[in-house]
């Protein structure tokens, strides 16, 4: 399960943006961080920009933790290419965010929820990891029993998201097929990411 819960809309706040461009969110009543000193704003530093452009993105992705998304970095820095497009590409592949993509489910909290509780199955085998990498071509769909689940059948109604061009979905058969590794450009981020930075700031 998800380590937050309550307090994930805490991030939002303290970003000063609507991270997953849901209406509930905080920040669309106060744009200022929680807290009494909130509303206090100073200009950042090159490290303090940096740090957060690390938060906005870790946060994303189900404020997954920081030895996790230390390890991405790393395997995004051994690859070839353009690193900040092997991060995008590596946080793209993951399961949860996979299903997130799919509209399965409403939001990447409930992504790993779903997955770690045995509801999703990759080419046909049960996964209860989040963090598992699919590969192209996979086929992500949730299983028999969890298909008429009120969260599903809501999250597939909702017009908040659409679907990225790196996976196709048959909501009749509650599967789809991830067909390509996403550009950082092809990602649907809600809010302005910057890998860039994210890189800058492992690399001092």
């Amino acid at each position: 399960m998800t380590k937050r819960v309550r307090s994930k809309y805490k991030l939002n706040r303290r970003l000063g943006e609507n991270l997953w461009g849901r209406p509930k969110s905080p920040v669309n009543r106060r744009e200022y961080g929680p807290g009494q000193h909130g509303q206090r704003r100073r200009k950042p530093s090159d490290f303090g920009v940096q740090l957060s452009a690390k938060q906005k993105l870790k946060g994303y992705y189900g404020n997954i933790t920081e030895k996790q998304f230390r390890r991405v970095y790393a395997e995004a820095v051994k690859r070839r290419g353009d690193t900040s497009e092997n991060l995008i590409g590596l946080l793209e592949r993951r399961l949860d965010a996979i299903v997130y993509r799919m509209k399965f489910v409403p939001t990447v909290f409930a992504a790993r929820q779903f997955v770690s509780h045995g509801h999703v199955s990759v080419n046909g085998r049960r996964v209860t990891i989040p963090s598992y990498r699919v590969a192209e071509g996979d086929v992500v769909e949730v299983r028999e029993k969890s298909r008429q689940m009120v969260m599903v059948l809501e999250a597939i109604d909702s017009a908040e998201r659409d679907l990225p061009d790196y996976v196709e979905v048959d909501y009749r058969n509650m599967r789809g097929t991830f067909t390509r590794v996403p550009k950082f450009a092809d990602v649907p981020y809600p809010v302005r990411m910057e890998p860039n930075l994210v890189i800058e700031f492992y690399s001092r």
